[in-house]
C-alpha cells in the first residue's frame, strides 16, 4: 500500500472523527437525543482510532485486522446515520454530507483491505 493512500486514510478518519464527535454534540443539545447519539460516537470514532492503531501493526495481519475493523465500524455508523435521518433528528443536507464523507472512508479501507490481501 502506498504512503499516500496510508498518509489519506488517517487524514480522512481524524476529520470523519471530529465530525461524529460535533454531530454527538449536536444531537444531545439540540436534539436532546442520547442513546443514538452515543451509538454513532462510538463507531464513528472507533473507525479513526483503528486506523491510527494500524499504523503501529507488528505485522501485515496485525494491519490488515485492524484497517478490516475500520471498515465493519464504517458500516455501523453508516447504519446509525441512516437511522437518524430516517427518525428526523439529521436533515437531508446534514445526512448526504456526513454519509457522503462516511462512504468516502469505507471505499478507502474497502482499497486498503483488498491490496493488503495480496
Amino acid at each position: 500500500m502506498g504512503d499516500n493512500v496510508a498518509n489519506n486514510i488517517y487524514l480522512l478518519a481524524r476529520a470523519f472523527a471530529i465530525r461524529i464527535t460535533k454531530l454527538n454534540q449536536y444531537l444531545k443539545e439540540e436534539k436532546k437525543e442520547y442513546i443514538i447519539s452515543n451509538q454513532i460516537f462510538r463507531s464513528g470514532t472507533s473507525i479513526g482510532a483503528n486506523a491510527f492503531e494500524g499504523k503501529e501493526a507488528q505485522s501485515r495481519a496485525d494491519f490488515n485486522s485492524k484497517m478490516n475493523i475500520a471498515l465493519k465500524e464504517t458500516s455501523e455508523t453508516g447504519f446509525w446515520l441512516d437511522l437518524l435521518h430516517a427518525a428526523n433528528y439529521l436533515d437531508d443536507a446534514m445526512f448526504v454530507s456526513i454519509n457522503d464523507d462516511c462512504e468516502h472512508l469505507k471505499a478507502v479501507l474497502t482499497k486498503i483491505v483488498k491490496s493488503t490481501k495480496k
